[in-house]
């Protein structure tokens, strides 16, 4: 793991966060539930990501859990007699983790996540927020909402099914069985899988790799694509127009165009 040292806590140390360069990393780090989120986590979780928003250092973020066994096993649920023991107090928890799912979703920095180990029902609805899934070969994967009689929710399997198809999205639903990594390779739920002992080392060069690309040009790929993926009476053709023009008229366009004649890295500013 990288060295940490400007390592902040939330959520009683639950929620870390620390930059290395241009990487922002969130840990979620409560191994001892395997990384089971509670309402404080998802709460410390969005001031981290607010944070590392907000840093104009960071260009993109990485999430990850501690200790090897998961990444997010799913909610705690030992708080659910509390907290979601019928539809009105389901609905509050909804709305006290809601402002985070939507902080994720729509992160205007490139997301990666980080996963080794087991990354389970809501461990897979933050997954999914990301942009990109990195995971271990030793990963496994699954939404076992049906065999505790949660409705999962719209957004939750908007972007399962927008990843692995309406069949594939029934079939884990429908049984609440847990896949491995060579199944959610071939599935589409990650796009690359690394042996354990390299998994870091590679998301990492991956994340290092986009910070040195030029941010505008990233921020174009992104919003677009998220435009591309509404219906399309819902998408929005002028900030892709708006964007692609901020890019073409940028200082890093120039820059792009004069590294490459002088053989050169290039330096992006993101301006």
């Amino acid at each position: 793991m990288t060295d940490i040292s400007n390592e902040t806590s939330y959520a009683d140390g639950k929620i870390l966060k620390h930059t290395a360069g241009g990487v922002g990393v969130v840990t979620f780090n409560n191994p001892d539930k395997r990384n089971a989120m509670s309402l404080e986590m998802w709460e410390g979780f969005g001031e981290a990501l607010t944070a590392l928003r907000d840093d104009e250092a960071v260009r993109v973020v990485i999430l990850r859990g501690a200790g090897g066994k998961a990444f997010v096993s799913g909610a705690d649920i030992s708080q659910f007699e509390k907290t979601r023991h019928n539809a009105a107090a389901s609905e509050e928890y909804g709305k006290r983790s809601a402002a985070q799912r939507a902080l994720l979703a729509d992160y205007p920095k490139p997301t990666i996540a980080c996963i080794q180990g087991f990354c389970l029902g809501g461990g897979m609805q933050v997954a999914m927020l990301t942009d990109i899934r990195i995971a271990s070969h030793d990963s496994q994967f699954g939404i076992p909402a049906a065999r505790l009689g949660i409705a999962y929710g719209y957004d939750g399997l908007k972007h399962l099914v927008s990843l692995v198809g309406p069949s594939w999205a029934r079939l884990l639903m429908y049984t609440g069985m847990q896949i491995d990594a060579a199944e959610a390779l071939r599935i589409g739920l990650v796009e690359r899988l690394i042996p354990e002992d390299q998994l870091w080392g590679e998301t990492m060069a991956i994340a290092e790799t986009i910070s040195q690309n030029a941010p505008l040009a990233i921020k174009a790929a992104k919003i677009t694509i998220a435009q591309v993926l509404k219906d399309e009476s819902g998408r929005d053709m002028d900030a892709i127009r708006d964007i692609g023009n901020a890019c073409m008229d940028s200082a890093d366009f120039r820059e792009g165009r004069e590294a490459f004649m002088a053989k050169r890295k290039p330096r992006f500013t993101g301006t």
